[in-house]
């Protein structure tokens, strides 16, 4: 019987090959997560640390760094970022050498409640609380409101969000016991009752025709309420 020593060599080196990634396998899965890698996406980065989200980083109540890689739950992970009020959205993921990577994208405020309770309304109507880190400047929110009830008075704050005019002079929102809306501006102490939101741009129209107008005639300072409730005129009460 004539020994063929080609397939012995073959299948020799196949079982070294086996063995040794076996061991490179086994290694790398017992082998500790390597120090977290924490990236800010966007630009509102102001309101949540790394150290706080290093602080989430747990499982098992005890540090990713700690524990082997093998045993780390990802979608744990995320889960447990993403239920921070503070973030919008957050994705971890980890390289083939145990680095860890977390994604963190905050949320935006545009606008600040201040009655009994005070916290923030983000860009997408949600709550959101108020950081130790850094205070944002927003338009305050006062009147009646309820933090599972925040639809209209979100819909004007995103609108003066989204409205260079607005944004620069707007500085409290009140939403009045009927859920119509007043608002006032900054260096002015004449109150804007601008009513429901129906025919919003309309008014929000009227109302920039009229600043200009009484600006340009330095009357601004003649009055007590200007009210936009009718969507063709603007009507001024005199102090």
């Amino acid at each position: 019987m004539r020994i063929n020593y080609n397939y012995i060599k073959i299948i020799g080196l196949l079982i070294i090959v086996g063995g040794l990634f076996a061991f490179s396998n086994q290694r790398n899965e017992a082998r500790k997560v390597a120090e977290s890698n924490i990236k800010f996406l966007g630009e509102n980065k102001l309101f949540i640390t790394d150290a706080t989200v290093s602080k989430l980083l747990i499982q098992n109540q005890r540090p990713v760094t700690e524990q082997p890689k093998d045993i780390i739950d990802l979608n744990e992970l995320e889960t447990a970022l993403n239920s921070n009020p503070m973030i919008k959205k957050a994705e971890v993921f980890m390289s083939i050498n145990g680095e860890l990577s977390a994604e963190i994208e905050q949320k935006r405020p545009i606008a600040r409640v201040n009655t009994n309770a005070s916290y923030y309304i983000d860009d997408e109507g949600s709550f959101m609380p108020l950081s130790s880190n850094y205070s944002a400047r927003v338009p305050l929110v006062t009147g009646n409101i309820k933090k599972n009830k925040l639809e209209t008075v979100f819909q004007f704050a995103k609108t003066v969000d989204e409205d260079e005019f607005l944004r620069k002079h707007v500085i409290e929102i009140r939403q009045n016991d009927n859920a119509t809306i007043d608002f006032k501006i900054r260096k002015s102490d004449f109150t804007v009752h601008l009513g429901t939101l129906n025919n919003l741009e309309k008014k929000i129209n009227n109302f920039k025709v009229f600043y200009q107008k009484a600006m340009k005639d330095k009357i601004l300072d003649s009055y007590k309420v200007v009210n936009l409730k009718f969507d063709k005129q603007v009507i001024c009460t005199k102090k």
